[in-house]
């Protein structure tokens, strides 16, 4: 359908658009090497209305981690939903979250790990929201090792993240060839194999 110049969607705010142009600049370009011209540009604002949303570029920094730390739980809930109540599939579900991520069009990596890399004052507020972000996973991923019944948690966590971590960056070098699905592979191994206690939370005992 083709809407009439009357009934079409208005244009995004200029605070939309000048996170849009960060999104997008600074995830392909990084954040060193993008500079508040080029956003406003993009955003096709004046630099009085940038100022006006933004304080400067460390604020418009956290707001673009702010946002894709949003959507990236979003996007997480919904695939745990989808992957019911048993506590493995949901765990596996992680890294099917993950997988869509690495479809998305010019991926380059996690971006809170990129970001870190290029945050060089610990002090800086952004650095937070990375931290926040890493440490939900975390905690996601605790919760639901615990509900399975697996023994040595801690244990089985530090692995679980260290094999997301490294799809993520082994996709981004391209140092290694499908990186996501292999992973997915070892997660389904180690959770096959790893100790467990007695009858996990949300699953049935069988007849």
């Amino acid at each position: 359908m083709i809407l009439h110049p009357s009934e079409q969607a208005p244009r995004p705010s200029a605070r939309e658009r000048l996170l849009t142009a960060a999104d997008d600049l600074f995830y392909a370009q990084g954040l060193d090497a993008t500079g508040v011209d080029a956003i406003i540009e993009a955003a096709d604002v004046a630099r009085m209305t940038f100022y006006k949303h933004f304080r400067g570029k460390d604020a418009l920094i956290v707001a673009y981690l702010e946002q894709r730390d949003i959507r990236w739980r979003r996007l997480l809930a919904e695939t745990l939903t989808a992957a019911g109540p048993d506590p493995l599939a949901r765990i596996r579900s992680v890294f099917e979250a993950l997988a869509t991520c690495h479809t998305e069009p010019g991926f380059r990596g996690c971006s809170f790990a990129n970001a870190t890399a290029q945050l060089a004052h610990r002090e800086h507020p952004a650095r937070a929201i990375v931290t926040g972000h890493k440490a939900a996973l975390r905690t996601e991923l605790a919760q639901l090792v615990d509900q399975a019944g697996f023994l040595s948690a801690e244990e089985l966590v530090d692995t679980l993240l260290i094999l997301y971590e490294g799809a993520s960056t082994t996709q981004a070098l391209g140092t290694v060839e499908d990186s996501i699905a292999k992973a997915r592979t070892a997660v389904d191994r180690l959770l096959d194999s790893w100790p467990r206690t007695g009858r996990a939370e949300g699953v049935q005992d069988t007849p």
